[in-house]
C-alpha cells in the first residue's frame, strides 16, 4: 500500500512542479506561441523531478555512473512522449474548448494524471526493470 500511495504523492509533486512552472512562464510571456513555450517548460520540471523521484523511491534504482544515469533518463524521458501526448492534447483542448482561464489548469491536471498512470506501467516494464 505505501508504493501506491508514494507514486502518487510523487505524481501530485511533479503535477505541481508542471503547472506552477507554466504558470510562472505565463506571468513573464505574453505572445505568439505561450502556451506552447509553457508546456515546453512544465513538461521538462515535471520530467527532471519525477525521474529522480521515481528512480530512487518508486524503483529503488541505483546508477553505477553518470552514463548509465544519463541513459536511463533518456530511455525514461523516451517512454514519457506517448504520456506527454495524452497530457498535451488534454490542455490544449481544454484551452481551445471550455471558455474559463484555467480551463488548459485542469486539462493539464486531467492528462497529467493519466498520463502518470500509464507511465508507470511503461517505466516497471521497459526503463527501471531487473
Amino acid at each position: 500500500m505505501k508504493l501506491p500511495f508514494l507514486y502518487a504523492l510523487f505524481a501530485l509533486i511533479a503535477i505541481c512542479v508542471n503547472l506552477g512552472t507554466q504558470f510562472f512562464s505565463f506571468s513573464l510571456y505574453k505572445g505568439p506561441f505561450e502556451l506552447y513555450m509553457a508546456l515546453i517548460l512544465g513538461t521538462f520540471t515535471g520530467l527532471v523531478i519525477k525521474y529522480i523521484l521515481d528512480k530512487k523511491y518508486i524503483f529503488s534504482y541505483v546508477s553505477r555512473n553518470i552514463y548509465e544515469d544519463t541513459r536511463k533518463f533518456t530511455v525514461y524521458s523516451c517512454m514519457g512522449v506517448m504520456t506527454t501526448m495524452i497530457f498535451w492534447g488534454t490542455e490544449i483542448g481544454f484551452d481551445l474548448f471550455f471558455n474559463f482561464e484555467q480551463a488548459k489548469y485542469v486539462g493539464g491536471a486531467l492528462g497529467l494524471i493519466v498520463g502518470y498512470t500509464l507511465k508507470y506501467r511503461l517505466d516497471k516494464k521497459w526503463v527501471f526493470r531487473r
